[in-house]
Parts: structure tokens; sequence; C-alpha cells
């Protein structure tokens, strides 16, 4: 019995499209982090860049459950004394980049190196319907579908 070990030559990458309007933020992030590791696929090899590319629309409709719309808090410092700020995920939603919060949520969930920089490439996260990517022709992928907790109601 040999393990399998992938090659450049057997990676075959795909193009995803998922609609995030009325999805809970944590399980979508969940689902795209492992699509761009490449965890979804059997000859998944953690030293490679195997993961397809991911679309998502509409993520400015992404949804909370509880109270994080008003509690969670993303920091960051100015560099000065007593330079901490933040904003609230109501905040950063509600402002002109809502997509961010789904690509931090994402960006925290692959591994923090060369790799993990190299597969957060292939996310591209819209706040709205429209993309560019016609002409890669995604598949769309259901994510509402998969499990009735995925998604919530406005």
């Amino acid at each position: 019995m040999k393990t399998f070990t992938a090659t450049p030559a057997d990676i075959d990458k795909k193009w995803i499209l998922i609609d995030a309007e009325g999805v809970v933020l944590g399980r979508l992030a969940t689902i795209v982090a492992n699509i761009l590791r490449g965890k979804n696929k059997p000859s998944f090899t953690p030293h490679m860049d195997m993961g397809d590319n991911v679309i998502v629309i509409n993520a400015g409709k992404v949804q909370m459950t509880g109270n994080k719309r008003a509690d969670k808090r993303y920091y960051w410092h100015t560099g000065h004394p007593g330079g901490i700020k933040f904003r609230t995920a109501a905040q950063v939603l509600d402002g002109a980049h809502p997509e961010r919060v789904l690509v931090k949520a994402v960006e925290r969930m692959i591994t923090r190196n060369s790799l993990g920089a190299q597969q957060m490439t292939n996310l591209r996260v819209y706040a709205d319907a429209a993309h560019p990517h016609e002409a890669q022709q995604p598949v769309v992928l259901d994510v509402k579908a998969m499990n009735p907790k995925n998604h919530r109601s406005a």
C-alpha cells in the first residue's frame, strides 16, 4: 500500500459560485475555507494548493446568529500609545466594504503561512450579485440546501 501524494500535474482547479444571501457567516466561512484548501477532494495533499477558485456574491447580506452583529468587534491598532480601535460587525456590514467580514472569517480559518496566502488569492468576494467571472463558467453551490442550519431569514 502506497500513500498518494498529489503533484502539480494532478491538480484540477474548478470555479465555484456561492450566493451568501441569508447564509450564516461562520458556516459559510467553514465551507469556503475547506474548498479553498481542497479538503473536499479525495486527493487532498496538505502541502499543495489543491483548492478550487471560489466566488462569493451577496456577501453584504450574510447573517449572524445571536447578538454577534452588534457585539462582535474587529480590532486594529494605530501604532500610537492608546491607539486601539474597533468596529462592530454591524458597522462593517453597513459600511462601504461589507465583504471584508467574510474575507476575515475565511482568512482566520486558513493556515497562516505562505501556502495560506496563496490559497486566499483563489477567493473572490463581492458585496452584491454582480461579478466579472462569467467567462469561467462557475458551478453554483447551494449552501442553503446543504443543511437547514446554514441559513436564517433576515
